[in-house]
């Protein structure tokens, strides 16, 4: 397996380089909007342990991961008023993983509703902005 690079951008969104869209954070994680969402609410929850993917995470990292997936995973199919969640983790790049920090996506599902492809494209933050606040909203009334 490849090395774990510190330069990645969640490392940098971690570290506060970078912005994001926080909708949650815990001491083992943070959880931030995608910037090219799949669905409208497409979050992804990192945890804050360098780790490359789910194959080379420490053991006491999952767990905790996986409670705030859980809990993220429910208050945006709340916050969304989605019928269900597709959640996808992805391990190196022939799986698709593309950011080589690991990290769970959450994506709200309703019926008949497609996920759009991957295409580089960056959704308008005031969208982001909103998903965010409904997401957030919903986790405060849990």
């Amino acid at each position: 397996m490849a090395d774990y690079d510190p330069d990645n951008i969640f490392a940098k969104i971690l570290r506060g380089e970078l912005p994001a869209q926080k909708v949650y954070e815990d001491d083992a994680a943070i959880a931030i909007m995608d910037v090219m969402p799949q669905i409208d609410g497409h979050v992804l929850v990192i945890p804050r342990a360098q780790s490359r993917n789910l194959l080379d995470m420490d053991a006491g990292t999952i767990a905790p991961l996986f409670a705030a997936v859980q809990k993220v995973a429910r208050a945006v199919k709340a916050a969304l008023g989605a019928e269900g969640v597709t959640i996808t983790q992805f391990n190196e790049a022939p799986a698709g993983q593309s950011v080589f920090h690991a990290h769970v996506h959450i994506l709200p599902r309703w019926t008949d509703v497609p996920l759009k492809p991957h295409t580089g494209k960056m959704e308008k933050p005031e969208v982001l902005a909103a998903h965010a606040e409904k997401i957030r909203a919903a986790l405060q009334e849990r």
